[in-house]
């Protein structure tokens, strides 16, 4: 799979897919797609590139960026998200058919700063999980069980929030 370099420099338009999106020269995802920082590439396509993430949480710990420099959920476009998803997916399933100690999968996706986000450009975990790897989800202790009314007062908070914004009759 040929990977074609891209321009890098902050505030560089770019064509991908008919949209106009410009690259950040300071973030590490664009450099890597752009072919300007190392990676050990995994896939690649016009909306999307993975790589083996260089510090894994088990081996063969990929990461799935869009190729486009959107540094949150809110600035991805749908079609690149749902290439996300797609393409990790793939992946995932994939993981399954080679070598790796590969029991389940994870894919994780985290969205700001208080969710775990660390690279500010979006990006999908994909992790390969096996019994006993050391790696988990903590929670903190349960709150107790919400009654039907504080699930639904919530349930039509979100409702309302996805109509105002045009994604919901």
């Amino acid at each position: 799979m040929p990977i074609q370099s891209r321009p890098a420099a902050s505030g560089t338009e770019a064509a991908a897919d008919g949209i106009a999106v410009t690259l950040d020269a300071a973030c590490v995802f664009c450099r890597i797609i752009a072919g300007q920082a190392e990676a050990s590439l995994v896939y690649r396509d016009d909306s999307v590139t993975a790589f083996m993430d260089i510090s894994p949480v088990t081996p063969g710990h990929v990461l799935l960026v869009p190729n486009l420099h959107a540094a949150d959920l809110a600035h991805l476009p749908d079609e690149y998200g749902a290439q996300l998803m797609i393409v990790g997916r793939r992946i995932a399933q994939s993981m399954r058919r080679t070598g790796l100690r590969c029991e389940g999968v994870n894919l994780f996706l985290a969205d700001g700063q208080a969710a775990g986000q660390s690279v500010f450009h979006t990006h999908l975990h994909i992790i390969p999980r096996f019994h006993g790897d050391g790696f988990g989800f903590r929670r903190r202790p349960r709150l107790g069980t919400p009654s039907r009314e504080e699930l639904q007062a919530i349930a039509e908070s979100l409702r309302g929030a996805l109509r105002q914004s045009g994604w919901a009759d």
